[in-house]
């Protein structure tokens, strides 16, 4: 019997403008400032320094790190709070969240740092729909969502993998990371270019699934 539920959060729940401005927008924006840069110029140098890092580095999650490599006068709520007029919850997701949440222990799951997962449930008014938040940056010093963090979290919620059901739009880290770890899981494609009997198109079919099992 499904007990707890998780979900991803960026391109899952919450909808990716946000992010991407934070990092591919705001920080070259100030860093243009500081230096006398025009925008394009800082979002090369920008981009250029978060590749010499890479996504297998935890420092590429750590918001205080860039502010500070770039010298940026400003604290990391300041900047987060700036972009926070993008944040969008995908337009089934409140009826879902709603839903569910009295049939079952609900979950995030997150590659995302403790800071941004902060400032996006709170501005969206869902966190106290969750019972727990997981980052697997802060939490449990990982890069990706790699099995062990599926392990780790049920572990810390004392319940078997096959009581929980996690969805999520990698196909890598919300798919086959948890089916390693023993953990039913479906893939959300929203553009709808993969197919198969655990691929959804959204969440409402999501929802419909579990209410089969």
């Amino acid at each position: 019997m499904v007990r707890v539920v998780s979900f991803d959060m960026d391109g899952t729940l919450i909808q990716q403008d946000y992010v991407n401005h934070v990092w591919l927008e705001g920080i070259p924006r100030l860093y243009a400032r500081r230096r006398g840069l025009s925008l394009a110029e800082a979002r090369r140098l920008v981009e250029a320094e978060y590749h010499k890092v890479g996504e297998d580095d935890l420092l590429w999650y750590d918001i205080q790190h860039w502010i500070e490599t770039f010298g940026l006068q400003c604290h990391w709520r300041d900047l987060l709070h700036r972009y926070a007029h993008l944040l969008r919850l995908y337009p089934e997701v409140p009826e879902v969240l709603n839903r569910l949440r009295g049939s079952y222990q609900l979950i995030i799951i997150s590659n995302a740092a403790r800071e941004f997962i902060q400032v996006e449930t709170e501005t969206l008014g869902i966190t106290d729909h969750f019972d727990h938040i997981f980052s697997a940056v802060t939490d449990f010093q990982q890069t990706k969502k790699h099995p062990l963090v599926y392990q780790r979290i049920c572990d810390t919620l004392g319940v078997n993998r096959e009581d929980v059901v996690h969805v999520g739009d990698s196909w890598d880290f919300d798919y086959c990371a948890p089916r390693s770890a023993g953990i039913t899981s479906y893939y959300l494609d929203r553009d709808g270019a993969a197919d198969g009997p655990y691929v959804l198109k959204d969440l409402e079919t999501f929802a419909r699934k579990l209410a089969e099992q």
